[in-house]
């Protein structure tokens, strides 16, 4: 798994002010003044209905796809009616062009694992499209009963109007400090100041210097399914059988940073080996192919793409882990009421919380 070792090595060299990240600094102060150009460049078009994006600044993953699952289910247990809309990182752009709808039955290669996990896992609208506008304008024209959208990703994407911005921060924080190359940031640390609120998506500490409010998230393990029989059991119930069996165990993880996945194994008394499969892996190969673990431990981003591979799907030793996020309710109070005052400005409220009276 060369690009999972590559993707190790460039995190690595970001995580602190060394050779390689200085030399590269130039070409970051050269990033800044394209990017800043860019955003002030952009002409945001509004849609009818609120818009929450929930981003991040550092480049990769930080879990912001639990978080948006957290945050749907979060505002539909609030009254809301909430559509998702994403640009469908991984899928073939080539072939895929344009917006479109995700069903729990498309192909994670049509509109990408993270938005066809998202769609599964909260059973809310859900679209892609480079263009945000465009996809979510087709999910509005759809599903009409959708009073809010909520973009996973989308941070950067200037071109969107929004009303509630999320930032969500990963096990690495920050980073060195330093936007791209020279650092792994997308936005200068500053770009924090002026979102609506910090979601802290670890477990370790990180040092985040903003008066932007913060909320923790936690993440624990939900139901584990049978890959080839659908079988649900819980993680403990595996590590019992394990146990019982004296079998070797295999976490294997195509995502961003699969050290939590380990560690999270790990923690329910599992002694696994690992298989870092880079981000957004395709199986177009299969990792499990000769290996001799009797328990294989899976992501669910990764389950949506080996389900339609019929050799993986038949191998009866994986299970797909669950992950369950919970997120502070005062951060679901803070954006419930930027949203009401949101559609305050329209003069009028979604059909769930009553109208305003004119």
């Amino acid at each position: 798994m060369f690009s999972a070792k590559l993707e190790s090595w460039i995190h690595r060299q970001w995580s602190h002010r060394g050779l390689v990240p200085c030399l590269l600094r130039p070409l970051s102060l050269i990033y800044n003044a394209v990017h800043a150009g860019r955003m002030r460049s952009a002409a945001p078009r509004r849609l009818p209905v609120p818009v929450v994006v929930v981003g991040n600044i550092y480049v990769g993953g930080t879990g912001k796809t639990p978080v948006t699952i957290a945050l749907v289910n979060a505002l539909r247990a609030r009254g809301w009616h909430p559509g998702v809309v994403s640009r469908g990182f991984g899928r073939d752009e080539e072939r895929e062009q344009g917006v479109r709808l995700v069903l729990k039955d498309s192909l994670a290669r049509e509109v990408g694992d993270e938005p066809l996990l998202i769609a599964r896992e909260s059973g809310a609208p859900t679209a892609v499209g480079r263009d945000r506008h465009a996809a979510a304008t087709m999910l509005l024209r759809v599903h009409p009963e959708v009073d809010v959208v909520v973009s996973d990703d989308g941070l950067q994407h200037a071109a969107l109007a929004r009303d509630v911005e999320l930032a969500v921060i990963g096990a690495r924080g920050l980073g060195n400090g330093w936007t791209l190359p020279a650092g792994p940031l997308r936005d200068p640390p500053e770009r924090l100041d002026r979102v609506d609120a910090i979601v802290l998506n670890t477990t370790g500490d990180v040092t985040v210097a903003s008066r932007t409010p913060r909320f923790a998230a936690s993440s624990c393990f939900g139901a584990c399914t049978h890959l080839s029989t659908g079988e649900r059991t819980t993680i403990d119930e595996l590590a019992h059988r394990l146990e019982t069996s004296g079998g070797q165990a295999l976490a294997a993880a195509g995502i961003a940073s699969p050290g939590r996945f380990f560690a999270m194994v790990r923690a329910h008394d599992i002694d696994c080996r690992e298989l870092e499969l880079g981000d957004h892996y395709d199986f177009a190969e299969n990792p499990f192919a000769g290996r001799t673990e009797s328990l294989i431990l899976i992501t669910g981003k990764d389950a949506v793409k080996c389900m339609r591979i019929p050799e993986i799907k038949r191998d009866p030793r994986i299970w797909v882990v669950g992950l369950e996020v919970q997120l502070d309710p005062y951060l679901i109070d803070l954006v419930d009421a930027k949203l009401l005052g949101a559609y305050e400005k329209l003069n009028r409220r979604p059909a769930a919380h009553g109208d305003f009276e004119a």
